[in-house]
């Protein structure tokens, strides 16, 4: 079962940023999708299964910014 979610990333500000983030995410076990937008803020993920918030919060982590939750 596949699963697409969007989180808030605070700290973003360019391409670079998203990069970062896409790169750190993309290592995540199970991802296939990995878009960042930094003029939203915003991360969204697509994997085969539900992914742990807080692998992905480490990861947002290692890029340099911070994981705020779950997109509404």
């Amino acid at each position: 079962m596949s699963s697409t979610i969007t989180y808030t990333v605070s700290g973003m500000t360019c391409g670079h940023c998203e990069k970062a983030v896409n790169e750190e995410v993309s290592a995540l076990a199970g991802v296939t999708e990995v878009t960042a937008d930094a003029n939203a803020g915003t991360v969204t993920i697509s994997s085969t299964a539900p992914l742990d918030e807080e692998q992905v919060r480490a990861a947002v982590d290692e890029a340099g910014y911070e994981l705020i939750g779950r997109s509404a």
